[in-house]
């Protein structure tokens, strides 16, 4: 995986791999900037690269560069993409380094035309797929999106439909793909769910896929459900209408209630502020701490962090103040700024820190080295005690489906007991929400989630499909 940028690599919470959103609107309107805005909404999930396809109907525009949403975007780049149709992607990678070859929407040629393709997720596959690709046809792209894009290119002698139809059972792993020819969007559920679709519509009659309903919201659409795990959806001018190429077994990632997903988005039926503010209650009755003030870790402790005081009884602050100018950049910092580190993404609440006994609310710990200078920094602010509590627990298993954690070795939580992590935190104490808790403040049958991260057990086998030694060196064993 190639290096990340300086400031990006500040955040070491796990990363999604993308968030895709496609529209079809009834023809002589222009769909770009809807595009625009619902990639603003999901700009969270991906900050590599953004960009756009659309199409008149007639041909298909591709625009993609490195870098946010709105440094690749402006009013002319929008007004030059002009159609009625289209997708849109903002990507982290996971699978295929980070450059221009890899960003998304995809575009390839097919026998009648064109198509474009936006993924999140990540197939586990690759190898078998490359095998049947070759390299022809690569164009110096090294992702598995590119791969299915190939494929579903190759196939599309018919129409791009039946394509998909026969591609994606051949495809393992996670995938929500947002799909288009010249006429017509596709979008494409796994058949685990493991990454979220869902559908909105607008009052005329404008058809919207994103990866979450705060997308939807975003362009003024109405929810109309989520697509199903196993699901292909078709939208032309004859409509919305559905086709099934798999069997669904639900898994979806329940760290997207955890930390991925947006807290004002809906999942499963689930708002995840609701679920996320129900951890911090849940969290409050297994780990309960004696302090002083109950503080959160931004942006996704705020709810948590609520739960947990209104659940204990012991005030709710702000301690931790985020710089939310702090993008994503590629000036390289000088050694006196590298050292500051965290300091330039949060800066303590002196006022409301000093002399007090702090619970520090935040989601997760992978490799520990933030959480650790989150507790120095409190301390030197004047905390006299620091008591962190996780709404998750020990992620102790590498992520093969999208989210960029680290291989198992490099988990903090994998081989070290709970006092050994607070030991090397350097935190009075640590408690974690329990899996079961975890499920139960959710609020959905377990059954319907991957908790692999937390557990080691994965939806689906993975020993014939990775490497051999790429899956014995992310699970932290020898070849």
């Amino acid at each position: 995986m190639a290096s990340r940028p300086f400031a990006e690599g500040l955040d070491e919470g796990p990363r999604e791999a993308c968030g895709v959103f496609g529209i079809w609107a009834p023809p002589g309107t222009e769909v770009s900037k809807h595009i625009f805005y619902g990639l603003y909404a999901l700009q969270h999930r991906g900050q590599e690269s953004a960009g756009i396809a659309v199409s008149d109907g007639r041909s298909i525009v591709v625009r993609k560069e490195m870098g946010l949403v709105s440094q690749v975007f402006d009013e002319n780049t929008l007004v030059s993409l002009q159609g009625h149709l289209g997708i849109g992607h903002t990507r982290y990678s996971t699978t295929g380094s980070s450059r221009w070859e890899n960003a998304q929407p995809t575009f390839k040629t097919t026998v009648s035309g064109g198509l474009a393709l936006g993924h999140n997720g990540n197939l586990v596959n690759t190898v078998e797929l490359a095998a049947k690709v070759g390299r022809g046809d690569r164009m110096g792209a090294t992702s598995d999106s590119d791969l299915v894009a190939t494929l579903l290119a190759r196939e599309a002698d018919l129409s791009l439909e039946e394509a998909i139809a026969r591609v994606a059972p051949q495809l393992k792993g996670a995938y929500s793909l947002v799909i288009m020819d010249e006429q017509t969007l596709y979008g494409v559920r796994d058949p685990f769910g493991l990454r979220p679709l869902c559908v909105g519509r607008l009052p005329d009659g404008t058809v919207i896929i994103a990866s979450e309903t705060a997308a939807l919201d975003i362009v003024g659409a109405r929810f109309v459900r989520e697509v199903e795990p196993g699901e292909m959806v078709i939208v032309d001018a004859h409509g919305l209408r559905s086709r099934r190429f798999a069997e669904a077994s639900p898994a979806h990632c329940i760290f997207e209630f955890v930390y991925l997903a947006r807290p004002d988005s809906d999942m499963a039926g689930r708002n995840v502020h609701a679920a996320r503010r129900s951890m911090g209650r849940m969290l409050a009755r297994e780990q309960p701490a004696d302090a002083d003030l109950v503080i959160p870790v931004p942006d996704t402790g705020y709810g948590a962090a609520a739960g947990f005081a209104e659940e204990s009884e012991i005030p709710f602050g702000e301690g931790l103040v985020k710089n939310r100018y702090v993008g994503r950049t590629f000036i390289q910092p000088s050694q006196e700024i590298r050292q500051l580190g965290i300091r330039l993404k949060l800066n303590p609440l002196r006022e409301s820190i000093r002399g007090r006994r702090l619970v520090v609310v935040d989601d997760s710990i992978v490799r520990g080295n933030t959480t650790r200078q989150i507790v120095g920094m409190l301390r030197e602010a004047g905390a006299t005690e620091v008591h962190l509590r996780i709404t998750s627990p020990p992620v102790r298993w590498p992520c093969f489906f999208g989210i960029d954690m680290a291989t198992r070795t490099e988990l903090i939580a994998s081989d070290l007991t709970v006092e050994e992590v607070r030991a090397f935190l350097g935190a009075d104490s640590l408690g974690y929400l329990t899996l079961e808790g975890l499920v139960a403040a959710v609020g959905l049958d377990a059954n319907r989630f991957c908790r692999a991260c937390f557990n080691g057990e994965y939806p689906m086998s993975l020993e014939n499909d990775l490497p051999t030694k790429l899956y014995l060196e992310m699970l932290g064993r020898q070849p």
